[in-house]
């Protein structure tokens, strides 16, 4: 593998789905620590790393209006999760010895900063990895949208969303055999053909602002240096 990153900075976009390993909820300790040693790994290289996770292995407001609870109070509940998976991804890194910092976007001062766009970024300055909680704060954006956004504020040079596939494809491989993976699309393309990687919203944010994404395959280890390194793997949507 290159050791030469090819961004200084990078907003990596982790689901919360990508923390349970091979369980069916929850956390699985080995796929954390696994995560944060590659993170480790490529802050090691110089790259400086921003972070957000989802909540959608512990739970997701959308469900919640499935079971009879109010949308905005899920969407909380949902923000509150994530707070939850950036602690034990942050405790997984310190263990490792990565200087780390979790800002959150709803404040709860005993276990995280404040998100404050200049905070985050001195922080990122300085070396540390910083995991960024609780979405974007206010209900109705999904965590797509919330590392779209939390990319723009910190001047990310592209966003990584690591997911369970090895990039986008033009229907779902699981249940389409004649599907096929785009190495390259634009970001009209994915809004046109409705192609389920990042919402609208997130998707829209980064096309205004010229920010690239970069789908990948997570389970698949060293794939977060390979793709900070410059290899081509997984999907890349740009202009």
């Amino acid at each position: 593998m290159g050791k030469t990153p090819k961004f200084r900075r990078i907003l990596l976009k982790l689901s919360g789905e990508a923390l349970m390993g091979g369980r069916s909820y929850g956390l699985d300790p080995d796929m954390i620590r696994r995560i944060a040693g590659e993170v480790r790994d490529v802050a090691g290289l110089g790259v400086q790393i921003a972070m957000v996770i989802g909540g959608g292995n512990i739970y997701r407001g959308l469900d919640a209006v499935g079971e009879g609870i109010d949308r905005v109070t899920g969407d909380h509940m949902g923000m509150l999760a994530t707070v939850i998976n950036s602690l034990a991804v942050q405790d997984a890194l310190e263990k490792l010895g990565a200087d780390t910092r979790v800002l959150s976007a709803i404040e709860i001062r005993q276990v995280a900063e404040p998100f404050i766009r200049r905070r985050a970024v001195r922080h990122l300055e300085k070396g540390r990895i910083v995991i960024i909680a609780a979405g974007t704060g206010n209900p109705y954006f999904t965590t797509d949208s919330a590392a779209a956004l939390r990319a723009m504020e910190v001047r990310a040079e592209v966003l990584l969303k690591a997911t369970r596939v090895d990039g986008i494809y033009s229907a779902d491989p699981r249940k389409d055999p004649k599907a096929r993976r785009y190495e390259e699309i634009t970001y009209l393309k994915v809004l046109e053909k409705g192609l389920k990687v990042m919402d609208a919203t997130a998707i829209s944010l980064c096309m205004d602002n010229a920010v690239p994404i970069i789908v990948f395959d997570l389970s698949k280890v060293g794939n977060i240096r390979r793709v900070v390194t410059g290899e081509r793997i997984g999907t890349i949507v740009k202009e």
